[in-house]
């Protein structure tokens, strides 16, 4: 529910690879352009939804500007899925902070407009601000949020749980305490697995090892849970995914 596969050398291929083995994609982008490219390369993959995204990175370092999210704003009319899209005020990026707010609200309240939407969202020590815009926006009263390997506080896990948000998890957040903790707070029903991958652009990634890491978190929330959930998991994903 949060990967990247317009990152992959070849998408499309990989896409009819995994759909023959019964795996679906929420496939998150990073800029406008990312988003309306990798909508044309995997316009004939029914298994993959493709996310319109402007990442909190992009926004940092210039790379994208007020008027991509301008654009994303814009695109947000022509699909049912926005991301990655949030903010991250980490030790890198905090500041960028005025930047990324105006770029991600504007986002939101276009979301908020149309209504209907699902959201993955990037929060790096920003859960609060985050929750602030979708709160003052309103934009959970008709649109529903995913928040992505969730590393945040305890406090701003539990406001986001009570807005009524989903969860994707990776092999990534297991590893810390923190995040072995949280995933036994998160209710069942808002759970949902993700890899991140590809790492980088223009991999070469391989489907066994895509299955892999999906098969990790699955053992890893299962094993800190104490409870079988596989079955809720996939009905968590389909949900979302068809609307």
């Amino acid at each position: 529910m949060h990967c990247h596969l317009d990152f992959l050398a070849d998408a499309a291929g990989f896409a009819r690879g995994a759909q023959l083995r019964g795996m679906g994609f929420f496939s998150a982008t990073v800029t406008p352009a990312g988003f309306e490219s990798a909508r044309a390369v995997l316009a004939d993959s029914p298994n993959v939804r493709v996310g319109v995204g402007l990442h909190p990175w992009w926004v940092h370092d210039g790379r994208c500007t007020f008027e991509d999210a301008e654009r994303v704003a814009e695109l947000v009319r022509e699909t049912r899925f926005v991301g990655e899209v949030g903010l991250d005020f980490g030790k890198r990026c905090a500041h960028s902070k005025d930047a990324q707010l105006s770029a991600f609200t504007h986002i939101v309240k276009a979301c908020a407009r149309e209504g209907g939407k699902l959201l993955t969202i990037h929060a790096v020590r920003s859960a609060d601000a985050v929750l602030d815009v979708l709160e003052k926006t309103r934009c959970l009263k008709n649109n529903q949020a995913i928040f992505h390997w969730y590393s945040d506080s305890n406090p701003a896990l539990w406001r986001a749980i009570q807005a009524g948000c989903y969860f994707s998890v990776n092999p990534r957040m297991l590893q810390t305490k923190r995040g072995r903790e949280y995933v036994k707070l998160i209710p069942r029903n808002r759970m949902l697995l993700e890899t991140d991958l590809p790492p980088e652009s223009d991999a070469d990634f391989a489907l066994d090892a895509w299955a892999n890491c999906l098969r990790e978190a699955l053992d890893g929330l299962e094993e800190a849970r104490g409870e079988r959930l596989a079955e809720q998991l996939a009905e968590n994903s389909a949900l979302l995914l068809e609307g």
